[in-house]
């Protein structure tokens, strides 16, 4: 009887350790890179740098900022060197955003064309490792073949920085957990079709995170009774801000908004974007909105991400966006 138990004992215990073991070296859920040599014509060039700087706003993590100013706009000598993330914003460990410049020793100069749309929309690096998912590839996985071939082209543009980042020291258990976060794009994703304002404004609205910022975290994940109904904190320093509603819901929310107050929203924000002095940083002012990349999008895309967003389930959120601290 003793015998059987001990073997009980140990069977469990050896289930335990390959369990535990099977956490701590699996691999992230991935396909082989593509072998495409993404061609770098003009257009390519000019779409990727759109949609870098602003559509999908990778420069916002990949660059360096300096937030003493409003909207902590891009130093351009600092164009995609890397960034250490804050603490302050309250990320499971220490983030960093990878130098993504074509230096080969601390960029990406010796990623492949493939390698790198991988890291893109799946979250995989070079290495098979599972990326943060702060780096939205959730979202990206919906980014169109010609539009991510247009962001390598722009990234394969780039002036190497030697700028070495460390790697992200992410906190147990979600160091273990994110590992499942990655998945592989299925198959070819297309252009998005221009002519339907909502599925384009759907598509956009992916590409720009917006449900990252504008929805409650709970346990890891979106709380799906509050998607895009706001109210998420961010920190930075002394500031704070609290994430906006947009749905449709009439008095939190844009429910009550034309059209017209929608992009005016954006486009009150242009004087900066032209060369305006921007303003110091205050409480009364602070966001991590980059409204500094989003003031001069087209007014059809501005059309269209307002037509989505109309079609959002209304949620009442009231959201003070800039509390006494």
């Amino acid at each position: 009887m003793k015998k059987l138990l001990l073997s009980i004992v140990l069977l469990l215990v050896a289930a335990v350790l390959g369990g535990v073991g099977y956490l701590f070296l699996r691999k992230p859920a991935m396909a082989e890179p593509s072998r495409v040599k993404v061609e770098a014509t003009p257009e390519r060039l000019a779409r990727g740098k759109y949609v870098f700087e602003s559509l999908a706003d990778c420069g916002g993590c990949h660059s360096e900022r300096d937030l003493s100013k409003f909207g902590g706009p891009v130093v351009p000598s600092g164009l995609g060197k890397g960034w250490v993330i804050p603490p302050e914003l309250g990320l499971p460990g220490q983030i960093n955003a990878s130098n993504i410049t074509t230096d080969p020793e601390t960029g990406i100069g010796r990623w492949t064309d493939g390698e790198k749309i991988r890291a893109i929309r799946e979250g995989v690096d070079k290495d098979g490792r599972a990326l943060f998912p702060m780096m939205p590839y959730q979202f990206y996985s919906h980014m169109s073949d010609e539009d991510v071939y247009a962001v390598v082209a722009y990234l394969n543009s780039l002036p190497p920085i030697k700028n070495y980042v460390a790697r992200s020291n992410v906190d147990f258990p979600v160091n273990l957990l994110m590992v499942s976060a990655p998945k592989p794009v299925a198959g070819p994703v297309a252009q998005p079709d221009t002519n339907n304002p909502e599925r384009y404004g759907e598509y956009l609205v992916y590409l720009g995170g917006c449900l990252d910022c504008h929805t409650l975290m709970e346990k890891g994940d979106y709380r799906q009774d509050m998607l895009y109904a706001g109210g998420r904190e961010f920190r930075l320093g002394k500031f704070q801000v609290n994430s906006a509603n947009i749905t449709p819901d009439p008095e939190t929310g844009i429910g009550a908004w034309t059209e017209e107050r929608f992009i005016k929203q954006f486009r009150d924000y242009n004087r900066f974007a032209a060369g305006s002095e921007l303003p110091t940083a205050t409480q009364a002012n602070f966001t991590i909105m980059p409204w500094l990349n989003w003031c001069n999008r087209p007014e059809a895309e501005l059309k269209a991400i307002f037509a989505y967003l109309r079609t959002l389930k209304p949620i009442r959120n009231p959201v003070n966006k800039h509390p006494e601290v």
